[in-house]
């Protein structure tokens, strides 16, 4: 088949975390005899085509070079709330919609996957030819907080042929935001890295608590600095390792000083995958009280360590990915329910061996060759269908 993919965001480099889930959908797609062609937004001037991993990209320039800043910071949302942001963002839109119209006409694609229903999706929808859309997270969020975002993403997502989601728990929510049927909309992670497949689950242990990613209000460390405080205060003393960085790392480190914490937690900030890998093998478990998570990455990595994993009930998708027993534990987001899972985890002699087990089914669920074949099948509906 041909593919055309487009997105706000794709790694520009190797070792860039932008897409890099997209990148490796990609590989992985051509590796089964597709092909794949990128859209994506230039970044500050740097726009054009390449090829990366055999795959093709085009870099579509939108806005002059100091402009160029919607995609790749992490502040996609919030510029979009400018009128300088407004205008760069509608000019992304239209841009990365004549490049794919230009590839219907020159390279007679069969499909196009657009990630994210904004910007991505509204370009495919304009280039007017069938389409996949993938929510991820944010978008989804984006459809709880405007009405404007409502009536046009119901545009967006009726007109494609297919609409997927990473968790289920997204997948309810749009359905719910759009009215569309939810069993219209269908749940599939995207890959994981490959380096995580290596190697046998059974991290060495010994840690204590270990918790991973962007330091940001939605993350609810100050929780989890409540549970180990009330462990504490239990007779429990445990150690705790936070790595990421993010707005909120000085609040936190406040916060740690007030609970008298300071000699129990350390900070590493952002790390490389590999060190991340190494932290994680360290822990007894693996905290993540997070709200409201397109899939919970950072819980997928620990269960492939055989990390057991308490997450909180709220915490979105990483519900479809953590257990409520054995090797998981899903609790009320408290300090006292984390810390009570903390305790169950770390008592249950099997949990270990179970967190192993669930890593093992993850590998063969989410490993880029089985995802993409899970999306060719898709694919290959889609392109059959009658086109909007």
């Amino acid at each position: 088949m041909r593919i055309g993919i487009v997105t706000h965001a794709y790694p520009r480099h190797d070792g860039d975390v932008a897409g890099a889930f997209l990148e490796r959908l990609a590989v992985a797609l051509r590796g089964r005899g597709h092909d794949v062609h990128v859209v994506a937004p230039s970044d500050a001037g740097r726009g054009g085509d390449e090829v990366r991993h055999g795959v093709r990209v085009t870099r579509v320039r939108y806005a002059p070079a100091h402009r160029e800043t919607l995609a790749y910071r992490g502040t996609l949302a919030a510029e979009g709330r400018t009128p300088a942001g407004l205008v760069s963002g509608a000019s992304l839109i239209w841009r990365q919609a004549r490049v794919l119209a230009r590839l219907w006409a020159t390279e007679r694609l069969d499909v196009v996957h657009a990630h994210w229903w904004v910007p991505g999706g509204l370009s495919a929808r304009l280039a007017g030819r069938p389409y996949v859309v993938t929510l991820h997270g944010m978008d989804v969020v984006l459809l709880e907080r405007s009405r404007v975002a409502r009536l046009v993403a119901a545009r967006v997502l009726r007109a494609a042929a297919a609409v997927t989601a990473v968790s289920s728990d997204l997948a309810r929510r749009a359905a719910r935001m759009v009215r569309l049927d939810p069993q219209r909309i269908v749940v599939q992670p995207m890959p994981i890295d490959p380096g995580w497949l290596s190697g046998a689950a059974g991290g060495r242990g010994g840690g204590g608590v270990v918790t991973v990613g962007r330091l940001t209000v939605r993350k609810r460390i100050p929780l989890l600095l409540e549970a180990l405080a009330k462990l504490r205060s239990a007779g429990r003393t445990l150690p705790l390792t936070i790595v990421g960085d993010g707005a909120e790392r000085p609040a936190l480190e406040r916060r740690v000083a007030e609970l008298g914490l300071s000699g129990q937690v350390r900070f590493l900030g952002a790390l490389p995958p590999a060190r991340v890998r190494e932290a994680i093998e360290q822990a007894d478990v693996f905290a993540f009280p997070a709200l409201g998570e397109g899939l919970g990455l950072a819980a997928v990595e620990a269960l492939l360590c055989g990390i057991p994993v308490v997450a909180a009930r709220d915490g979105g998708g990483v519900c479809d990915i953590v257990p409520e027993r054995g090797p998981g534990r899903l609790v009320e987001p408290s300090g006292e329910s984390i810390a009570r899972g903390i305790q169950e985890l770390m008592a249950d002699p099997d949990a270990r061996r179970l967190a192993a087990a669930a890593g093992a089914d993850l590998r063969h669920r989410l490993e880029p060759a089985a995802v993409a074949e899970h999306f060719e099948r898709l694919y290959r509906s889609a392109a059959g269908a009658q086109r909007p």
